[in-house]
């Protein structure tokens, strides 16, 4: 098969479209001829050599770690043909990856293919960063980086749940955020003069996606530093006494939130596409931490 590989660790550059042996299921395993998959920052910073305890630290390597494709060995309640969206760790920038079974669930008629390559890890990262900081109704939540793909789904998160969110992003999406009902915020230096009049007495919760200063004026603005987590300065976070999310991904987390989305009560936009065959030029544009929804690869 054909795969976005890797054979030194390093830029976008690394990465090659080229031919990789394809895998093949084993038992309680699915292979999945993969129509999308999903571009996050982690499958950047490992292709750089980032190692998470997670990931055995192989070459060639594959980045990728969610996508949506058609079934193609069937196993553990899977049929050949089946449409199906999931989760990895990372080989998912591929034409075929194999995952265990219950790392699938089926793809909703209504939902397009390149939302469900890019949903999984976005979608499920917000839900358990909303799990574990429980924005309550009444509270009000600060949410940073919210104009990306996680942000954006955990604003719509706290929405559910009537929490008042105000959301730091560039000028460009303040009436993206408004149409989410978040309070916007230009983020940038001098973020904390902007953000106090919108927080006189503070936030009570607090998502971290861009880290730095957004997580210095987050230390700020909320007195319980059990209830900010970062996404982005895991580094810093055990030193401050922050939160940050863990491996809670399943199966059916990702259909309920693939429900919701079928339901048309959870927006996810794709910011971009590219072929498979240009994951480098992919990993360029999300590297650059800035931008609204999903970078998504497309078979």
């Amino acid at each position: 098969m054909k795969a976005a590989l890797y054979r030194r660790t390093g830029g976008p550059e690394v990465l090659e479209w080229d031919d990789i042996e394809t895998p093949r299921a084993g038992p309680g395993e699915v292979r999945v001829r993969v129509r999308a998959a999903g571009v996050q920052p982690i499958d950047c910073a490992v292709r750089s050599g980032f190692t998470p305890a997670w990931l055995k630290p192989d070459l060639p390597g594959i980045p990728g770690n969610e996508f949506a494709g058609v079934v193609d060995q069937a196993g553990a309640g899977f049929e050949e043909g089946d449409e199906v969206l999931g989760f990895g760790f990372m080989r998912a920038a591929a034409e075929y990856v194999v995952v265990p079974a219950a790392q699938l669930t089926r793809k909703p008629a209504a939902m397009p293919w390149e939302v469900a390559g890019g949903f999984s890890g976005a979608a499920q990262t917000a839900h358990i960063a909303h799990e574990l900081l429980h924005p309550a109704s009444g509270e009000t939540m600060l949410v940073h980086g919210a104009a990306g793909a996680v942000g954006g789904v955990a604003v719509q998160l706290a929405s559910r749940s009537k929490t008042r969110v105000v959301g730091t992003a560039s000028a460009a999406n303040r009436e993206y955020l408004r149409s989410l009902g978040v309070e916007p915020v230009v983020y940038g230096p001098g973020l904390a003069d902007r953000l106090r009049p919108l927080l006189p007495s503070g936030a009570d919760v607090v998502l971290d996606g861009a880290g730095g200063e957004a997580l210095d004026v987050s230390l700020e603005l909320c007195a319980d530093r059990t209830r900010i987590l970062t996404l982005a300065d895991h580094g810093r976070a055990a030193e401050l006494g922050v939160r940050t999310t863990r491996n809670l991904r399943s199966a059916g987390r990702l259909a309920e939130l693939a429900a919701l989305y079928a339901a048309g009560e959870l927006r996810f936009p794709i910011r971009r596409t590219y072929p498979m065959s240009e994951a480098a030029a992919a990993h360029r544009e999300v590297e650059t931490g800035h931008g609204r929804g999903k970078v998504v690869l497309v078979a």
